[in-house]
């Protein structure tokens, strides 16, 4: 008996033994604020990047260069998920679900194959669908935060109308690539004077050749490091104040700053250039019903409803606006019997978009679910049009919109920032 005793505390012994060894081969590397940064999180981060760059032929700084980035872009995104807990925002299995279908469409893909393609990638199905739920959660935090912070004149608006006008139709566009040597928000004159000799070093191994996405991983502040700098096509409009100024009659391939910002020193690379293409503007008049499943109501028994109204509308035995008055749950449009007007069918969510496109005028939608709910859609009209001078207003508020949104964004971050309490141990 006391064999046996013995042979199972050292038994019990073994496995806290071998608990303790597995849980110390993960450790706290980071404290921000009320949460914490892994060593895994940082390693799988890297290891992401490496894994794009090298599908890319791409070239990379050091591992120690890759962590100091791995770790801030880790920062910023566990600040802005401890935002979003405070705000009670969540993204529910089913928008998850409809989001990654979305993606997996985009790329003409199913579900099932898009899932392949991850797996063929070395990642993990599940880590791809937390990953997504994070992005969509950050994104919301940083609309809420940061779109009260713009505002938008009717003057800002008419200027650029009337420069849209003087451009003509085609304007140019431009692919950047951005570096950021940062300051902090209140620096003093000796942190402007070294990050400004940083930058006058980075612009001339540029000069000298050096690989810009490289320099960008290793060097830059701004929130597309890790990307190498890439802030993608961008109309000159839609791109912040200065850069717009700064573009202006360049060239492909030539590098530009630094230029001074509150947020530090920019260096900007034209990385290509091209024009704006006159297209015709599809518009659609159409109207919806929409039902929110709750605790109360599961998103069976919500598609079944709208599944019931369809089948009534269809048969003569119920009004369309009628039903949308009474049942609706979208306050803009319940009122006006479901009615949504004359837009661009693109400033609705993809899984909307996509209804509309398959429909005919008159014809009903089957219920399809959307982050918003679940939606009977019918088209009534669809028209094609040249921009119009509200359409025009429509675009130059979007690109306002666009411009200070990437300038207010910058700014909340580095607050955000600087705010927290940051440990790396």
């Amino acid at each position: 008996m006391k064999f046996i005793i013995r042979a199972m505390c050292l038994s019990a012994l073994l496995t806290v033994t071998c608990w303790a060894q597995q849980v110390s081969l993960d450790r706290v590397a980071v404290i921000v604020d009320q949460g914490v940064i892994l060593e895994s999180e940082i390693e799988k981060l890297i290891a992401e990047v490496k894994r794009s760059a090298q599908s890319e032929d791409q070239e990379l700084p050091s591992d120690r260069v890759l962590r100091t980035q791995a770790i801030e872009r880790l920062i910023l995104k566990n600040l802005q998920m401890q935002r979003a807990e405070r705000m009670g925002i969540q993204v529910s299995d089913p928008q998850l679900e409809q989001t990654i279908t979305n993606i997996a469409q985009n790329q003409n893909l199913t579900v099932d194959q898009l899932r392949q393609a991850i797996a063929q990638d070395g990642l993990s199905y599940d880590d791809y669908r937390e990953n997504v739920r994070e992005e969509l959660i950050v994104g919301e935090v940083r609309r809420a935060n940061v779109r009260r912070r713009i505002y938008i004149t009717p003057q800002e608006v008419n200027s650029l109308v009337e420069l849209m006008n003087e451009q003509g139709a085609e304007q140019a566009e431009y692919n950047l690539g951005h570096i950021l040597i940062g300051l902090p928000s209140e620096p003093d004159e000796e942190e402007v004077q070294n990050a400004r000799a940083r930058a006058d070093r980075v612009l001339q191994l540029l000069r000298d050749g050096s690989d810009f996405a490289k320099i960008a991983i290793t060097s830059s502040s701004g929130s597309n490091a890790l990307e190498g700098g890439d802030m993608g096509w961008l109309n000159i409009n839609s791109m912040p104040t200065l850069f717009a100024e700064a573009v202006q009659g360049k060239s492909k391939d030539d590098l530009i700053g630094p230029i001074r910002s509150g947020a530090g020193f920019h260096i900007l690379k034209i990385k290509d250039t091209r024009g704006i293409e006159k297209v015709t503007v599809e518009e659609v008049n159409s109207r919806h019903i929409l039902i929110k499943p709750s605790i109360i109501l599961s998103e069976e028994k919500a598609k079944e409803r709208l599944e019931t109204f369809r089948e009534q509308v269809i048969a003569g035995d119920a009004d369309f606006a009628e039903l949308a008055k009474e049942h609706s749950e979208d306050p803009g449009s319940a009122l006006k019997g479901g009615n949504l007007g004359w837009a661009d069918p693109t400033m609705y969510v993809p899984a909307f978009q996509k209804a509309l496109s398959n429909l005919e005028p008159g014809e009903y939608s089957q219920p399809i679910r959307s982050t918003h709910g679940w939606h009977l859609i019918q088209l009534e009209d669809r028209r094609f049009d040249d921009a119009t001078e509200k359409r025009k207003e429509d675009k130059a508020r979007q690109l306002i919109y666009s411009r200070k949104f990437k300038e207010e964004s910058e700014t909340w971050l580095r607050e955000m920032r600087d705010a927290a309490y940051i440990e790396v141990l």
